[in-house]
């Protein structure tokens, strides 16, 4: 009898995979950026300036290239900053939640300096309790909770890129 519902289990799960893949559903992945290369300038530089790098790269599509002369787009990146603020205290005055917030600003430009994305700002906000008695973990959670915000901004940044339309 085990044999019969582990060959039961096989087919309905072999069934289901089939009629999945006949619907033609699939993961969604990276959409190709509408150009073939471009150059990534600034006044941003350090881990976010790497991780956008990186997952322009990653696409498959586009090349990240050193020179404007060679780069079919440009993004600047104009800016970016971190935030920490107190938005609780507890009875005797002490903080007990944070607000953390990431920006980034960016524009996009074409080979030949028209803007295809006027000036942008990116944001990514989280908040967190905060106690005295665990500072070392705090400070690991808050270095977590801001690259996990630098994560969010690139997937937002990849998003508007993704969308960018050349004119004419």
């Amino acid at each position: 009898m085990t044999t019969q519902r582990a060959v039961r289990r096989r087919l309905l799960a072999t069934a289901a995979a089939l009629t999945l893949a006949g619907c033609g559903f699939r993961l969604r992945g990276a959409r190709p950026l509408p150009f073939a290369s471009v150059q990534v300038t600034g006044a941003v530089g350090g881990d976010l300036a790497r991780r956008i790098r990186k997952r322009i790269e990653a696409g498959g599509t586009t090349r990240v290239v050193s020179e404007r002369k060679g780069a079919e787009a440009v993004l600047e990146l104009t800016g970016a900053g971190r935030e920490k603020n107190i938005i609780g205290l507890s009875g005797a005055g002490k903080v007990r939640e944070y607000e953390f917030v990431q920006h980034l600003r960016f524009r996009l430009l074409d080979g030949a300096g028209r803007e295809l994305i006027p000036e942008t700002r990116l944001s990514a906000t989280r908040e967190a309790t905060w106690d005295d008695s665990a500072i070392l973990a705090k400070d690991q959670e808050e270095a977590l909770l801001f690259s996990d915000m630098e994560d969010e901004l690139v997937r937002q940044l990849m998003r508007r890129l993704e969308a960018a339309r050349r004119e004419g």
